[in-house]
């Protein structure tokens, strides 16, 4: 006769002790999701330090250009000039006033967000300018019809992104501390325990 080997039933059968925990241990893990890296305050202090820069420089693009040009239609005298100079370092545009009271005085005209007309010298113009200050000067199509303010529309933009930037990363590092406990450190066993497994 052969000899069979007696199976054990299947529903006695066991794991090994260190399958068994292996499965356990990969169960936990698999269950188990890291806490998100959380956003640093320095990091969001720092975010809204750039919006407040950049929404200071959109400030200073828009408040005085408009401010000039309000002036100068209230009291501003429009007369006719030619351009004596123009240069780019630094830049500046020169007129000298044809007509009124301050015929044949030459002024520099005041930048509009920090842009001059495109002109060349001995070109004709009108220019408004504003008989307390002479150097507050404006070509007369800019005070009638304000160019396109580029820089303030660019620096504005910026101060929406990084405000936007700054209210994203506040609310995330809020919905990580609400939802993650904070990470307690792992115990390292004590020699005792471990030579006594050993």
């Amino acid at each position: 006769m052969v000899n069979k080997k007696k199976r054990r039933p299947r529903d006695r059968y066991q794991l090994p002790g260190k399958v068994a925990q292996a499965q356990l241990s990969a169960a936990e893990r698999a269950e188990w999701k890291p806490r998100p890296l959380v956003p640093r305050r320095r990091v969001v202090l720092g975010i809204f330090g750039m919006f407040l820069v950049l929404a200071g420089a959109a400030l200073a693009f828009w408040l005085p250009p408009r401010a000039l040009v309000n002036d100068l239609r209230d009291r501003g005298l429009t007369v006719a000039a030619t351009v004596t100079g123009v240069d780019n370092k630094p830049k500046y545009v020169k007129v000298e006033f044809l007509q009124g009271p301050k015929a044949g005085t030459e002024v520099e005209l005041w930048d509009y967000a920090g842009m001059y007309p495109e002109v060349h010298t001995g070109d004709a113009m009108l220019v408004t300018y504003d008989p307390n200050d002479l150097h507050r000067s404006l070509p007369h199509r800019w005070v009638a019809d304000p160019p396109a303010n580029l820089p303030a529309y660019g620096s504005s933009a910026l101060a929406l992104f990084f405000l936007s930037g700054t209210i994203a990363v506040a609310l995330r590092r809020r919905w990580i501390l609400k939802n993650w406990p904070p990470e307690t450190p792992v115990e390292k066993p004590s020699e005792g325990v471990g030579l006594a497994k050993s």
